[in-house]
């Protein structure tokens, strides 16, 4: 066996970083700050080539092997303690082709990145929330974000992968070749080998939504979601709705008055005519006595970093989640209870609103699952460091915990590690033995195992 921390730097494009190196401390490092790895080395990728040598050096060394691209995984699984780490963040190519609607986006793209590049000509790929969020790890899971119920996940808009499989070989998977692996990736994350370039439809978004939060007081919670129900009950597709509780942030969007105070905001994203959209709207305007309303005309990107100074990289976070089916009075009366018992100022959780196109796709067209839920709750706790960590952590898991008779299932990236029987629990026990036969083609010893696992059947 070669020694593990040796690599052939001269046929390697990218940088390789090993401890005790000047920037090893920063390469290390990942958004979730609670998670302090060490791994035995990084390789910086370059190219399609150098995560062919990554994966050779990974089979030859016997070193367990992480994959990083955007570093947002919840529970850490972007690096690992003692293992090699290929790192896909250099691999930054986009290439949109506006008169065929489509985007070619390497591996390394954030998300913003990829807005950047479409939004120039008026199209977008529907993608996350938070700009600094990889679009690798995004997609691979799904890609739940803000006009996913007009345009579908990130998934429904993907047309074909490059992929290195963990032999080491290059392929490509499309509806059209390696069909099987195609319908695995788009859900089954990174379990079948390393994607290095993505090609998506665009959708023809234009450049301005009407977007932005409408606030309430924090005890009002209940007679807000209980309107919200009813309201959403009838929204057309164009309507994307979030709803976050949590202590009004110090943001230049929100009155001063509200800073630190708690509040339930219902966040709209209108992906359709501005006017049409001003008109559905106007009733959640109306109803009770909003104390703020920023929900407004604005450029696309402006709303798609909106989330960013609330999710920073290196802030302690926690997260457990679950689909329901619907915000029943059970549901809400938990859910106001619970908001009231948010202690630190940076927690905040959202409870997105499903269906639209996302449900328009047939269940069994790709591997994910949870295209009939109604909503998604991700219950977050965050805080600065460790202080205070813990306790807000118990919340997260006393607040799941009190769902728990509603629960229908989670989205896969949203999961943390929680174990075999969860990731299961995300697919479904019938898409779950797909998925288990795939890996068994593709990677059958299990080398791509950091990650939320699918075992080889």
């Amino acid at each position: 066996m070669a020694d593990p921390i040796e690599i052939d730097e001269a046929a390697f494009r990218g940088q390789v970083v090993r401890p005790g190196d000047p920037d090893y401390d920063l390469q290390r490092k990942i958004w979730n700050g609670s998670f302090d790895k060490r791994p035995a080395v990084i390789v910086r990728c370059a190219g399609v080539s150098d995560v062919i040598a990554a994966v050779k050096f990974g089979r030859a060394s016997g070193l367990p092997v992480a994959v990083r691209s955007g570093g947002h995984s919840f529970p850490g699984l972007s690096i690992a303690d003692g293992a090699l780490v290929i790192d896909l963040a250099s691999m930054k190519g986009v290439r949109v082709d506006p008169e065929k609607h489509t985007a070619r986006v390497q591996a390394g793209v954030l998300l913003g990145e990829l807005d950047q590049e479409t939004q120039a000509f008026g199209l977008a790929v529907p993608s996350g929330i938070v700009t600094h969020t990889g679009v690798a790890g995004l997609t691979l899971g799904g890609g739940i974000g803000w006009i996913m119920r007009k345009h579908g996940l990130s998934i429904d808009q993907l047309v074909s992968v490059d992929l290195v499989t963990a032999d080491g070989e290059f392929v490509k998977a499309s509806a059209d070749e390696n069909a099987d692996l195609f319908w695995g990736v788009r859900g089954g994350g990174g379990n079948f080998g390393i994607v290095t370039e993505f090609e998506f439809r665009c959708v023809p978004l234009g450049t301005q939504v009407l977007a932005g939060p409408l606030f309430w007081p924090m005890e009002q919670s209940g007679e807000v979601l209980r309107f919200y129900r009813d309201w959403v009950a009838e929204a057309p597709d164009e309507l994307m709705t979030i709803v976050v509780h949590r202590k009004a942030p110090p943001l230049p969007f929100v009155p001063q008055e509200l800073h630190g105070k708690p509040v339930v905001t219902v966040i709209c994203c209108w992906a359709g005519d501005l006017e049409e959209g001003e008109k559905f709207i106007r009733p959640l305007r109306q109803f009770g006595s909003p104390v703020a309303d920023v929900c407004m005309p604005k450029p696309y990107v402006t709303h798609q970093s909106m989330f960013d100074p609330s999710f920073p990289p290196g802030r302690w976070y926690y997260f457990k989640s679950c689909d329901v089916a619907e915000l029943s009075d059970e549901i809400i009366d938990i859910t106001a209870e619970r908001s009231l018992q948010i202690e630190s100022p940076l927690t905040s959780f959202p409870i997105w609103q499903m269906g639209g196109a996302v449900a328009q796709v047939g269940d069994d067209e790709t591997a994910f699952n949870g295209r009939s839920a109604g909503f998604t709750y991700n219950i977050g706790a965050c805080t600065e460091a460790s202080e205070g960590f813990g306790e807000e952590r118990e919340w997260v898991r006393s607040f799941w915990s009190a769902l728990e008779p509603w629960h229908e299932g989670v989205y896969v990236n949203f999961l943390g590690d929680e174990g075999a029987e969860r990731v299961r629990q995300s697919y479904g026990p019938e898409k779950y033995d797909r998925l288990r036969a795939l890996k068994q083609k593709y990677d059958p010893d299990n080398f791509f195992r950091i990650n939320q696992n699918i075992s080889p059947s």
